[in-house]
């Protein structure tokens, strides 16, 4: 299934450049606009977008498609891509959109496209969007009087931060905790230090100073420092990390220690599973999620389910399977309870519960396993597919024996870029780092 557009997290690239360009935007918008008509109504759709300069640019360019075909736009502004998702489906719109590129830096962006329901579109919607994008769609245009209106939402801020509050416990406080909280110069810079400040916390916040350009640049999720200083320059009792679209959380304990999304998910599973409020005897997650993690699970009655790398694929596992509860190390935690694709706030809100509902520290509470030494290579190839060369799979079936029973190879090309991804782990640290060397030499050679 060859798509031209789409990939596995919406359309994304550099901004200006093929396919982020106003011009496809705009078809774009048509396109989705046409594909979602369900009837002799006045549809419409809901479009966020998080706080990169390109923002503005397609943000008119969407704008335009969908009021051209006769769809009237809601605009939501800055707003974290999981609000997207719950107002698409609270104001009962036809059609979600989040401009956004995630943890990516400021010069690139995409778009996300949500159903009525607030799920990710599937394979199926997307190839006909992307018919359409390639069809005449001046042909399509709608008449003069039913061109469509563009009204911006002005409490979509405290829609969601009712929304994410109502997730805990109604009678939680979190008075007493010192929080500081790093919002990526991202979608959530107004609404996660304010919900936090709502339930009482004392909130610290960084990252929320945004212009256009520094977007995830030097903070945020992926760039954990500037919080892990800020926790012990405060003497924090925790610091809470998001992506700049808000979808993903690493938390910094008060120690300055980092915890990481498999971390979360096990303090969640274990809650959940006391409580009885899990609706599997388990969680998903990805093969990316360290063995120490599973076979913690395992001590606690829980099972891990895998699949491949996407949050795509965890929700449709989820889905398919009846898992409430999922995610993935970088922090992408779905809690399908409340969301309908990864939420980091809520995930911080979760943890919070946690920790105030058992009275200790966050460095006791999010420590649930020793993590299995993890070594991860990524080896470049200019063309071709290295590994279905048979000295590949000669390297990668002696190495898979290696590691026996107690550790695991996985071998995996990325999605956006030629790149080989080479990752083992076992309890022996040597052992892994040689498989992993031993394999990748052998691609390199392969493909050189």
């Amino acid at each position: 299934m060859t798509r031209k557009y789409f990939g596995t997290d919406g359309i994304r690239g550099r901004s200006n450049t093929f396919p982020i360009t106003p011009d496809l935007a705009l078809k774009v918008g048509m396109a989705a606009g046409l594909a979602f008509r369900r009837g002799d109504y006045r549809h419409r759709v809901v479009i966020g977008k998080d706080t990169r300069l390109s923002g503005y640019m397609l943000e008119s360019a969407l704008q335009a498609g969908f009021t051209s075909v006769g769809v009237d736009v809601l605009l939501v502004g800055p707003m974290p891509t999981p609000a997207v998702a719950h107002i698409t489906r609270s104001m009962r719109a036809d059609l979600g959109v989040m401009i956004s590129a995630s943890h990516n830096p400021y010069d690139d962006n995409g778009i996300k496209l949500f159903a009525p329901d607030g799920f990710k579109l599937s394979d199926q919607v997307e190839l006909e969007i992307e018919r359409l994008i390639d069809s005449d769609l001046t042909r399509s245009y709608a008449p003069s009087a039913e061109i469509g209106r563009a009204k911006r939402v002005d409490d979509a801020q405290a829609r969601y931060i009712e929304f994410a509050k109502r997730t805990v416990d109604r009678n939680l406080s979190l008075e007493g905790l010192r929080v500081v909280v790093d919002c990526a110069n991202g979608a959530a810079y107004r609404v996660a230090p304010e919900a936090l400040w709502e339930l009482g916390a004392e909130v610290v916040s960084i990252g929320v100073e945004p212009n256009g350009f520094n977007i995830n640049k030097d903070v945020g999720s992926t760039a954990p420092n500037a919080l892990i200083t800020k926790v012990r320059e405060t003497r924090a009792d925790i610091g809470i990390a998001l992506d700049g679209d808000a979808d993903r959380v690493i938390i910094i304990d008060e120690k300055g220690q980092v915890v990481d999304g498999d971390q979360l998910m096990a303090v969640v599973a274990a809650s959940w599973a006391e409580d009885g409020r899990l609706t599997a005897p388990g969680l998903v997650s990805t093969v990316m999620s360290n063995l120490g993690f599973e076979r913690y699970l395992s001590t606690i009655g829980l099972t891990l389910e895998r699949t491949p790398v996407g949050d795509r694929y965890v929700v449709e596992r989820m889905r398919a399977q009846g898992y409430n509860l999922g995610g993935e190390p970088s922090g992408h935690i779905v809690m399908s309870d409340y969301a309908t694709t990864g939420d980091g706030l809520v995930a911080a809100l979760q943890l919070l519960g946690v920790v105030q509902k058992a009275g200790k520290p966050v460095s006791e509470i999010c420590h649930r396993f020793e993590p299995l030494p993890q070594i991860l290579k990524n080896v470049r190839y200019k063309a071709g597919r290295p590994l279905e060369d048979d000295q590949v799979k000669t390297a990668i079936a002696a190495a898979t024996e290696r590691l026996g029973a107690e550790g695991r190879l996985v071998i995996r090309p990325s999605g956006t870029e030629p790149v080989i991804r080479v990752m083992a782990e076992g309890d022996d640290r040597d052992l892994v780092e040689t498989v992993v060397d031993d394999v990748a030499d052998v691609i390199r050679r392969v493909a050189a």
